[in-house]
């Protein structure tokens, strides 16, 4: 039987979703959480890669496991026995095919910036101390976003895709007060893809590139021409999304 879990997780102490070497990841907690207790060698599929200290509000990753299960004994007992900065939402039976991964339909990420000092908020978002930031100019930006299906300039320049192509369904800024975010949602991301989009729109915000710039630097598929990219503590995966067919009714 294969099973979907719901989780959230606090990335500040982790190198990333996937495991590594040498560094701790959140995979590698989950799998030898589930292994311990399950007493078989689990291994997890997620629904994506985060970097290191990216965090998210919903993520989902698949497993297969075999014998009896009890999903809400096993989600209580894994909250107990996991950290503090992973939470398990609910434990799902799905079809046997399906894939945390290659199934989800869209993904959608919060961007957090912080424009005064704010002690409760430093590791969770961005601060950023720049008065004159034009946000109305930066959203103007991201809705050159969705012209485009390519996206090499915001991608890590070593990584294993096929291609680069991303159809972006949302982009925009919504600042209230001191809060300043950034919402995007697509079918897909590239490694380092939001961040690199929203240190590049901080540069349209700081009158340091133009709107024609801003086109030019998506066409040119150059990530030398884009912005640095942003911190990963501001960065959230809020919402990964699914088709019905992926799930199994329960009576």
């Amino acid at each position: 039987m294969r099973y979907f879990i719901e989780l959230s997780y606090h990335g500040k102490n982790y190198h990333g979703w996937q495991i590594q070497p040498n560094e701790i990841s959140v995979q590698e907690v989950i799998e030898k959480a589930l292994s311990t207790l399950l007493g078989s060698e689990i291994t997890v599929m997620g629904c994506g890669r985060t970097d290191t200290g990216v965090h998210a509000e919903q993520f989902y990753l698949h497993f297969d496991f075999d014998g009896i299960l009890d999903k809400d004994k096993l989600k209580y007992k894994l909250n107990s026995f996991l950290p503090k900065d992973i939470a398990i939402f609910q434990i799902l039976k799905v079809n046997p095919e399906a894939h945390a991964r290659f199934d989800a339909v869209s993904r959608s990420y919060t961007y957090r910036i912080s424009l005064n000092k704010n002690v409760f908020t430093s590791e969770l978002s961005m601060n950023l101390n720049f008065p004159d930031l034009n946000v109305a100019k930066m959203n103007k930006a991201s809705m050159i976003l969705m012209d485009h299906t390519d996206f090499k300039c915001f991608s890590r320049t070593k990584t294993d895709v096929k291609t680069y192509e991303c159809t972006i369904t949302e982009a925009f800024w919504e600042q209230k007060g001191d809060d300043l975010n950034f919402y995007i949602s697509a079918n897909r991301f590239l490694r380092n893809m939001v961040r690199a989009i929203v240190g590049t729109l901080l540069e349209i915000g700081k009158g340091k590139m133009t709107l024609k710039e801003f086109k030019e630097v998506i066409e040119s598929r150059d990530r030398s021409r884009a912005g640095a990219s942003a911190k990963a503590k501001g960065l959230f995966l809020t919402s990964v999304k699914y088709p019905e067919s992926v799930f199994l009714r329960e009576l």
